[in-house]
């Protein structure tokens, strides 16, 4: 019956469009300036070398190094500029390093993408509180401190664009994503809040900020989470991350205050803005379903909340692909066949 009542929502949005950049966005990135941090892999990865194919000048940030450098060659190799600058996201100096660092290379920033994130899955409960505050230190802590250096250097320059990276989960909680869904609800509400004070400033119109809301994609971080459910990470019907990089990208140039990338997201939230306490339960339920009840046992884990993971590389994950060999490993085979 919940379904049934969402239905009308789901295939209103089922057209939304996520393709490629427009060429006059192509040309609209050559020679400006990016700061992207968690580039070393996933999102913030799939967003800089997309940077680069079009000549921005990109200052990376996370907490690798050397993936830092490998992801700064790709960006040479395709036309743009890269400065590599290791930062963790929940150090407030770290981050005003940061943003010195960018200033000092480039002489401006144009665009500062907060995309750095963590997530612990799992009930509530079982998982360790340093696991739970790890995750707040860096998806929410980590965009007050890189929006609090962003909007300093907008304001001084007259203009810029600030863009966190929030989920369908900073309106609709999924069960046991407890924590990161509370980050993600507190970063689109910091956005909202933001741009409200800005727009009081009377500089709302040059510098701007806008949330992107994915859903979940196919990226490492199903991989790197903290896990405490008992079962491998998984959801349903993961996005490639090429889809939310390019959305994201997008935003930069024609920024809104809330941009759901994908028809689910839009969707999801759709739904959830008709009829949230159904949505909520729909969502909770899914989750329910894919993560605890279908999914494989697999041992606890801190995952690389704490410590980076050296073999957490690329864009993609290969989640999808790992999970439908799970569920054909688990699904029984028709009768007749062995």
């Amino acid at each position: 019956m919940r379904l049934l009542l969402l239905f009308p929502a789901l295939v209103g949005l089922a057209g939304c469009a996520t393709g490629q950049l427009a060429r006059s966005d192509q040309r609209a990135l050559a020679g400006r300036v990016y700061v992207v941090t968690g580039a070393s892999s996933g999102f913030g990865r799939g967003v800089a070398e997309l940077l680069g194919a079009h000549g921005a000048h990109v200052v990376l940030a996370a907490r690798r190094q050397a993936e830092l450098d490998k992801v700064a060659a790709i960006v040479a190799a395709r036309g743009g500029q890269a400065l590599v600058a290791p930062t963790d996201v929940s150090d407030a100096d770290a981050v005003a390093r940061l943003a010195a660092a960018a200033v000092a290379r480039f002489g401006r920033i144009d665009v500062w993408i907060n995309n750095a994130g963590v997530g612990a899955i799992g009930p509530f409960e079982r998982i360790p509180a340093a696991d739970h505050a790890r995750v707040v230190d860096v998806n929410y802590k980590g965009v007050i401190f890189g929006s609090a250096e962003a909007l300093r250097l907008f304001k001084a320059q007259g203009r810029g664009v600030l863009v966190n990276i929030g989920s369908v989960e900073s309106r609709i909680p999924l069960a046991y994503h407890a924590s990161y869904a509370g980050t993600k609800h507190a970063v689109l509400g910091l956005s909202e809040a933001i741009a409200e004070e800005l727009r009081l400033a009377g500089v709302g119109r040059a510098i701007r900020v806008t949330t992107v809301l994915p859903w979940a994609a196919d990226t490492l971080y199903w991989q790197n989470t903290a896990n405490y459910s008992g079962r491998t990470p998984r959801m349903v019907l993961m996005d490639p991350p090429e889809t939310v990089a390019r959305a994201i990208v997008r935003a930069s140039l024609h920024p809104r205050p809330r941009v759901a990338v994908g028809w689910k997201a839009k969707a999801a939230l759709t739904a959830h803005a008709l009829l949230p306490d159904v949505a909520e339960a729909v969502a909770a339920d899914v989750s329910h379903r894919a993560q605890m009840r279908d999914a494989p046992p697999a041992p606890d884990t801190p995952g690389s909340l704490h410590t980076p993971d050296p073999a957490a590389t690329g864009v993609s994950g290969g989640n999808r692909a790992r999970i439908k060999a799970e569920d054909a490993a688990r699904t029984p085979p028709p009768r007749g066949e062995s």
